[in-house]
C-alpha cells in the first residue's frame, strides 16, 4: 500500500527516535467486557495488565506498577511475559524506567512467594537460529512494518543499525508477546510521556491496523485518569482546549442547581489567565481529589495544590491553575451562583514562569 507524505515523515520520525514497532502476523486477542469502576472495558484482562505495565512503567509510577503486576500474574501472565515488556520498554522509556520496573517485579515476586501466591514463571522465548544476521532481520521486519526500506544512516549510521539489529532484530525476535500485545504496551507507554506526541500517533495507526479498536485505544491512554479518584475523568475537553496549555479531560457531574464539573489535567497542562466575572455573587471553588497542581492569583505566588485542599476564587480575580510539571492533577471546580456571570480568558501562562515552579 502506497504511503502519503505525512504518514511517511511521521513513521521515519518514529525509526529515528527508536519507537517503530511491527504490525502482528500472530492471532489477535479476542476482546472480552469487563467493568472497571464506571468504565466499560473492551480490553482482554492480559491486554489490559499488559497496557498498564507500559503505561506505569514509563511514568514512573512504582505503586500503580506493583498493584498491576499482581493482578497480572493474578490474570494468567507469566513472568516471563511480563519481563518481555519491561525489557521492550528500555526502548521506548530509558534503561532507569525499565530497570525500576524489573526491580519492581523482583520484589513482588519475593512478596508473593512469602504471602504463598501461584506466580507462573511460564516458558522462554525460543531461541532465534544460530548465525542468524540480525542486521538482515531486522531490516526485513522493518520494511515490513513500513511498506518499503528506509535508511536512517543520513542521520546517524549508528542509529540505524542499533535499530535494525536490535529493536527490530532482537526484540521483536523475542515470541513472548505478539506483536499486537506489543503495541499496546507500547502505545500505553507513550501516551502516558511528555513530548512524543508524533510516534504516538503513528503507534495508534499502525496498532489499529493490527486490529486494535478506536474503543481499546480510548481505555490504553486514559489509564492513569480511570483511578485518580472516584470521580471519572471524562472526554477529552476539546471545547475549552484553545484555553489550554497541553491536554484537558472535563466531566460535568452536575448542571442543576450548582455546576459541577470535575477536571483532570495531564502532567505539565494548565489553563490561561481568566476571570470569572458576576454582577453580584458568583466566582468558584476548587476542591482537589487527585495528584498534584498549582493555583496562582495575579500579582501572588503560586500555591501547591495537594489532595483535600479547597481554593476559594472571587469574582473579579484573575488567576490560573493546573498541574505539576510532571504529575496528573484532578479538580471539582464549582461554580458559585451569581448574577450575570461571565467567564473571561485571558494569556496564558508562559512557559518561563511555569517553569519556575518547584
Amino acid at each position: 500500500m502506497k504511503k502519503s507524505p505525512k504518514t511517511i515523515v511521521i513513521l521515519t520520525a518514529l525509526l529515528a527516535l527508536g519507537t517503530t514497532e511491527v504490525i502482528a502476523q500472530s492471532s489477535v486477542q479476542t476482546p472480552t467486557t469487563q467493568q472497571q469502576g464506571a468504565a466499560t472495558m473492551t480490553l482482554s484482562q492480559k491486554q489490559y495488565s499488559l497496557a498498564q505495565i507500559g503505561a506505569f512503567t514509563a511514568n514512573g509510577d512504582i505503586r500503580r506498577l506493583n498493584l498491576a503486576i499482581d493482578q497480572a500474574l493474578d490474570n494468567g501472565l507469566t513472568v516471563n511475559e511480563i519481563q518481555a515488556a519491561m525489557v521492550q520498554l528500555y526502548a521506548y522509556a530509558g534503561f532507569p524506567r525499565s530497570l525500576n520496573a524489573l526491580s519492581a517485579l523482583s520484589e513482588r515476586l519475593k512478596v508473593r512467594q512469602a504471602q504463598g501466591l501461584k506466580s507462573e514463571q511460564g516458558r522462554a522465548a525460543r531461541p532465534l537460529p544460530k548465525n542468524t544476521d540480525l542486521l538482515a532481520r531486522g531490516e526485513q521486519t522493518q520494511t515490513e512494518l513500513i511498506g518499503q526500506a528506509i535508511n536512517l544512516s543520513a542521520l546517524s549510521p549508528d542509529i540505524d543499525r542499533y535499530l535494525k539489529t536490535h529493536l527490530f532484530g532482537d526484540i521483536f525476535a523475542n515470541d513472548l508477546l505478539n506483536w499486537q500485545e506489543r503495541e499496546i504496551v507500547t502505545i500505553a507507554a507513550l501516551s502516558h510521556m511528555q513530548g512524543v506526541e508524533n510516534q504516538l500517533r503513528a503507534h495508534i495507526d499502525i496498532g489499529k491496523k493490527n486490529g486494535i479498536t478506536d474503543e481499546q485505544i480510548k481505555e490504553i491512554v486514559q489509564l492513569s485518569k480511570q483511578e485518580m479518584s472516584q470521580f471519572p475523568a471524562g472526554e477529552e475537553n476539546t471545547a475549552y482546549a484553545k484555553y489550554f496549555v497541553g491536554k484537558s479531560y472535563l466531566n460535568m457531574l452536575s448542571a442543576e442547581q450548582v455546576p459541577i464539573g470535575n477536571v483532570t489535567f495531564e502532567p505539565g497542562t494548565r489553563n490561561n489567565w481568566h476571570i470569572h466575572h458576576a454582577g453580584k455573587g458568583g466566582g468558584q471553588i476548587l476542591m482537589v481529589t487527585a495528584g498534584r497542581g498549582y493555583y496562582q492569583e495575579w500579582g501572588k505566588p503560586a500555591q501547591e495544590l495537594k489532595a483535600g485542599d479547597v481554593v476559594h476564587i472571587p469574582a473579579g480575580t484573575k488567576h490560573w491553575h493546573g498541574a505539576a510539571p510532571t504529575e496528573w492533577f484532578q479538580h471539582l471546580a464549582i461554580e458559585v451562583p451569581g448574577e450575570n456571570t461571565r467567564n473571561e480568558w485571558l494569556e496564558p501562562v508562559s512557559d518561563a514562569d511555569y517553569g519556575k515552579l518547584k
